[in-house]
């Protein structure tokens, strides 16, 4: 794993340079994403990665896959993904390129789960603090999830709050033996 994220990350870099200069970072994007996505499924794992298909076989199926409305540099990208044998690495490029993105637009994906539903006054509030806190806009994904027993788990990027009354059990179960 560390590998694929260390070879994948020139490779990132210079989409992501490329969709800068073009000003079409959202396309890229939604590329990348899509590609990604698209060989972690088992069938085309398989294809992508036997000895027994051509480069330029692997290389016309993603061009395929890419489909007519991509650009010349974006095919360019996934044919040199395709002859350097490095398309299996795409969810760890896309991740890295999706970072890029979020530092160029100052932007920060936030996953809050919690244990219950949070209303539309929680999750502003939410928002409004990790911006203040953060200095950067918010892009906010909540999910529900009981086993926290109650409170709140928040990441952003590496950073994690944890407020679960779970964790908070945790603690004071440790403090006590």
């Amino acid at each position: 794993m560390s590998q694929a994220i260390t070879t994948a990350r020139p490779y990132a870099q210079a989409a992501f340079e490329e969709a800068q200069k073009l000003n079409a970072l959202k396309t890229w994007s939604e590329m990348i994403i899509a590609l990604a996505e698209a060989v972690q499924h088992a069938e085309l794992r398989a294809v992508v990665s036997s000895p027994k298909v051509s480069k330029a076989k692997v290389a016309e199926l993603m061009d395929a896959l890419v489909g007519t409305g991509a650009s010349n540099q974006q095919r360019n990208f996934v044919r040199v993904l395709a002859d350097n044998q490095r398309l299996l690495e795409l969810p760890e490029i896309a991740a890295h390129f999706e970072a890029l993105k979020a530092e160029a637009e100052k932007t920060v994906n936030v996953v809050v789960d919690s244990a219950f539903e949070l209303s539309v006054a929680q999750q502003e509030k939410i928002v409004a603090s990790l911006k203040k806190r953060l200095g950067r806009e918010i892009k906010l994904a909540c999910n529900v999830k009981k086993d926290l027993l109650g409170g709140v788990v928040i990441r952003a990027g590496d950073k994690v709050i944890d407020g679960s009354a779970r964790t908070r059990l945790g603690e004071m179960a440790n403090a006590l033996a």
